[in-house]
């Protein structure tokens, strides 16, 4: 039994390396939907791991900061979710495998940085 237990953890540890488990995050400026030369080169790191990963889902979630009109910043999460997708799909990743997520904007989020963003995430299906 001793001896079977560094086995399952080596099994244990393989298993989780072989997983896309890194997310990449690309920010934008406030109000803005316009990608900067940073996040174009995150967003071409994040396929070239999609494409390490074929039986992945790209998960873009977009996120705006909660400012006066709350209807305005959730348009504009979502055309930061659509843009990031669509340059994924220009960078080589299937668009059957993207799936968008606009999140809501909240007034707890306020003008931070980390609201104006949008996430990619490799997940199994």
């Amino acid at each position: 039994m001793r001896r079977l237990l560094p086995l399952l953890g080596l099994s244990v540890l393989a298993a989780c390396a072989s997983q896309p488990a890194r997310k990449y995050v690309v920010f934008f400026s406030n109000q803005s939907v316009e990608l900067t030369d940073t996040a174009r080169l995150v967003i071409a790191e994040a396929a070239k791991k999609a494409e390490k990963h074929p039986g992945s889902i790209v998960q873009v979630e977009g996120y705006a900061a909660a400012g006066g009109d709350l209807s305005a910043d959730a348009l504009i999460a979502i055309q930061r979710a659509k843009l990031v997708a669509q340059t994924l799909h220009d960078d080589g990743v299937s668009g059957d495998r993207i799936r968008q997520t606009p999140r809501a904007p909240t007034s707890g989020e306020g003008m931070t940085v980390g609201a104006r963003r949008v996430e990619i995430e490799l997940v199994n299906p």
